[in-house]
């Protein structure tokens, strides 16, 4: 099975042209785990098909490294994107499927532009908050960025994704963040990888909505969020205190390498 591997922020995906329909989906959750294990095969956090679809450039699928079906994914978004352009299907914007509905994206050499989800309803848990940008997101808000770097993400992110609230519901990704001056730095566990990735493209898009929710600003504006792996930017209209609207998450997509692999 030929495969093509891209990371966007540090978000890596294994990415395969299922146009033909050659990828057996049906009964794939060993292999998706076989193919995203950084030991015995090619190494990412999730797998993401690229397949037909008859009113969209292509449809988007994508598996978490647990091998399991999952919710949108901002970065693998951007990725697949950067493999449509790369095999020829698409030239500088597209239109596609995924999930959580229809997606346009812009691409620019290994910049890549993708319009999320509209944003409704902010939800305060404590001192914490939960959004959901395609995926559902947990947000703590940390008290530097001394406590932010020092934190145990893993064991900590894990608490909160299997607790009393989230748990029974399947689970959440859980984000950690400091303001800082120019901009938000951000960490996350991520469900289905669970463990912390570098970046995430759906977090990232609830960090910047949050910091525009508690601004209580309105209009056009653009947030910058720090990841482990990169920089990535979002850009949004902010409708009311929790209403937003034309969300597009913009940072780098590149092809890292690609093979062929045995199922």
């Amino acid at each position: 099975m030929k495969f093509v591997k891209y990371q966007g922020a540090g978000n890596d995906f294994v990415l395969i042209d299922n146009r033909k329909g050659d990828f057996p989906v049906i009964g794939s959750k060993n292999e998706i785990q076989k193919i995203c294990n950084r030991h015995f095969g090619i190494g990412a956090d999730g797998l993401i098909l690229l397949e037909t679809d008859s009113k969209y450039d292509f449809k988007m699928v994508y598996y978490n490294s647990d091998g399991r079906e999952s919710t949108m994914c901002g970065n693998g978004g951007r990725c697949i994107v950067a493999f449509a352009r790369d095999i020829g299907l698409i030239v500088n914007a597209c239109r596609f499927l995924a999930i959580d509905g229809t997606h346009e994206a812009l691409i620019r050499k290994d910049w890549v532009e993708l319009k999320m989800i509209d944003v409704s309803g902010i939800t305060r848990i404590g001192k914490d908050f939960f959004i959901e940008t395609g995926s559902p997101h947990y947000i703590r808000i940390m008290n530097s960025i001394t406590e932010l770097e020092q934190l145990d993400v893993r064991t900590t992110g894990a608490a909160i994704r299997n607790g009393d609230i989230f748990g029974p519901r399947g689970g959440t990704n859980v984000n950690f963040i400091s303001f800082e001056k120019d901009h938000i730095a951000m960490r996350t566990f991520e469900r289905g990888v669970e463990d912390e990735t570098l970046a995430c493209g759906t977090g990232v898009t609830a960090v910047a909505i949050l910091a525009a929710h508690l601004a209580k600003s309105t209009g056009n504006q653009m947030s910058k969020v720090k990841t482990l792996g990169a920089e990535l930017e979002v850009s949004y209209e902010q409708l009311s205190d929790s209403k937003f609207t034309q969300v597009w998450l913009k940072g780098p997509a590149k092809k890292v390498f690609e093979g062929v692999i045995e199922l």
